[in-house]
């Protein structure tokens, strides 16, 4: 019964977007637009970009579009469309379908933005395999930290001052994580020495993810 319910809504999610392609092209336009400022910043100075500062400025720019992305998953449903999930769905049908939605459009983002990124600025990724799967964990991860603080920011007046106070101290050591896990990717070490990395940065999701199953329910009866 969950099962069929999430997976009604995470296609009422897909339907939504589909039929307002101008939030995907919306988000598409602030990726590319992102990525070719910093390729501007760095042609403008002739300075060759180093391999750090290309992979921080990767996962800054990954990490605002993320922001922008999930924000809207809570705050943009107005009263009475939240009013009708709640009297034909399970809480946490919602919060996972709502998480399942944005880790796929996430993963896209961030797939079309590694494309962009490395014809623009270069691609000195030497373990591409490590650095996609990298990209996968990045786009469960702050799809399910976003999810759950949007929903808990659409509670709010200022929901979008909310989001940033809230969600930047939880993404951090996430995206500690994402860049160590990616410098190894860049710089072809041997994988074993990252496992450690990659443990933790999944545990912080599964925690993230648990987290919002079990406290999303009583956020949701607030409604």
């Amino acid at each position: 019964m969950i099962l069929n319910e999430i997976w009604t809504l995470v296609k009422k999610e897909i339907l939504i977007e589909l039929r307002m392609k101008y939030a995907l092209s919306g988000m598409l336009l602030y990726l590319v637009s992102s990525i070719f400022l910093g390729y501007i910043t760095f042609s403008l100075g002739k300075v060759l970009i180093n391999v750090p500062t290309w992979n921080v400025l990767f996962w800054i720019i990954m990490l605002f579009v993320a922001t922008n992305s999930i924000a809207k998953s809570f705050i943009q449903e107005s009263k009475e469309r939240l009013l009708y999930y709640y009297t034909i769905a399970n809480p946490q049908s919602i919060i996972v379908s709502k998480i399942i939605f944005n880790c796929i459009l996430m993963l896209f983002l961030v797939l079309v933005g590694f494309v962009i990124y490395i014809i623009l600025l270069g691609n000195p990724v030497d373990d591409i395999p490590l650095f996609i799967f990298n990209l996968l964990l990045g786009a469960i991860g702050f799809s399910a930290t976003f999810t759950m603080i949007s929903s808990i920011a659409s509670k709010a007046s200022n929901s979008g001052t909310l989001m940033a106070i809230l969600g930047f101290p939880i993404i951090i050591p996430m995206l500690l994580m994402l860049i160590k896990i990616s410098k190894n990717a860049i710089d072809g070490l041997e994988r074993m020495t990252i496992y450690d990395e990659i443990i933790t940065l999944s545990a912080i999701i599964i925690i993230a993810i648990t987290t919002s199953i079990l406290l999303f329910p009583y956020l949701w009866r607030s409604n």
